[in-house]
């Protein structure tokens, strides 16, 4: 055993010892209260802004079972907060997150994202950020985790390296804890810093559930948003085969396709309804990990007179059409 890997035990027992500490009773890991996997089809919902619905209501009228809820971020040092200002105990947030299991639902938490201070740039050392990890996991008692690694975060090496160190302390106290990692991609799949996150992952041996890609936001992109991001998944599965050796059935076992629902960021962009079904049927010919969307938030037409942005699409749609689709992927 070398240093590092002794390093790394050490590490991982001090945070099993932590969770044994904590008096809760825990379902299994990876498994939400209805019994399916964690995430994999769980759309985003940003509690922080964009009129955002009430997420028991898109339980109910989306046909979905899970939510992702964003961002986990620093609060300028390496403890975790909501947006970086919201406790984790005692305020809306930890509400919601009771309602929606009340409701028979269950949630994974997002780390990261664009904007905002990175826990993974804010704590100085794996063991530390898999500290602050494991501080929201318990919390929250959570079955699945999204590391949605962005903008500052993912452009630094010695950050990728870190939260690959951390989700391995992590992943050794809690295996059956679903972990999956969320980053941009070019329209030909993941860019340099997406091929390196995924070696350094495995080179770590890092059983990570889902590496996610976010097909969007291409520059220019006017064509079939579902065909464009069956393309980058498809690079995405060969990067991963070839570096964890999997097979390729296996490795498209373990990717994922966040997309994000009618106009993206980008202003002659869409993905559209039928995208979306392109991309479902991708995702179910394949056996993606996680197939999930940015976001609840949008997931509605605009008031006449507005345009696309935070809370509505910017297209001609139903309530809750997206958010649908999204519920008919069972893997």
């Amino acid at each position: 055993m070398t240093p590092r890997t002794l390093a790394r035990r050490l590490a991982a027992l001090a945070t099993a010892a932590l969770l044994t500490a904590v008096p809760v009773a825990l379902a299994p890991a990876g498994q939400a209260a209805t019994g399916g996997p964690v995430g994999r089809n769980a759309p985003y919902e940003y509690l922080g802004w964009g009129n955002p619905p009430d997420p028991v209501s898109v339980l109910s009228a989306g046909g979905v079972r899970q939510l992702t809820l964003a961002f986990m971020l620093s609060d300028g040092t390496c403890a975790p907060a909501w947006d970086g200002t919201r406790p984790l105990t005692g305020g809306s947030d930890q509400s919601a997150i009771n309602r929606i299991r009340a409701a028979g639902g269950d949630v994974v938490v997002s780390f990261g994202g664009w904007a905002g201070n990175k826990l993974g740039e804010k704590c100085g050392s794996p063991s530390a950020l898999a500290a602050a990890y494991q501080k929201v996991i318990t919390t929250y008692r959570l079955h699945a985790m999204d590391i949605d690694i962005e903008n500052t975060e993912v452009a630094d090496a010695v950050v990728r390296q870190r939260v690959i160190s951390a989700l391995e302390i992590v992943k050794t106290a809690d295996p059956a804890l679903k972990v999956y990692v969320t980053f941009g991609t070019t329209p030909s799949g993941p860019d340099a810093t997406g091929l390196d996150l995924i070696a350094r992952g495995a080179a770590a041996r890092l059983p990570v559930d889902g590496w996610v890609i976010m097909p969007f936001d291409f520059g220019g992109h006017t064509g079939s948003m579902g065909a464009a991001s069956a393309a980058a998944a498809d690079s995405l599965a060969r990067s991963v085969a070839k570096a964890y050796g999997y097979s390729l059935a296996t490795a498209y076992r373990h990717i994922g396709i966040s997309s994000m629902n009618g106009h993206t960021d980008e202003a002659d962009e869409v993905a559209s309804t039928a995208d979306f079904t392109t991309m479902l049927r991708y995702a179910q010919v394949h056996h993606l990990a996680r197939f999930t969307f940015w976001a609840v938030n949008r997931d509605r037409p605009c008031p006449a007179g507005t345009s696309a942005g935070d809370t509505c699409s910017g297209i001609d749609q139903s309530p809750y059409a997206f958010t649908r689709l999204i519920a008919r992927y069972h893997g």
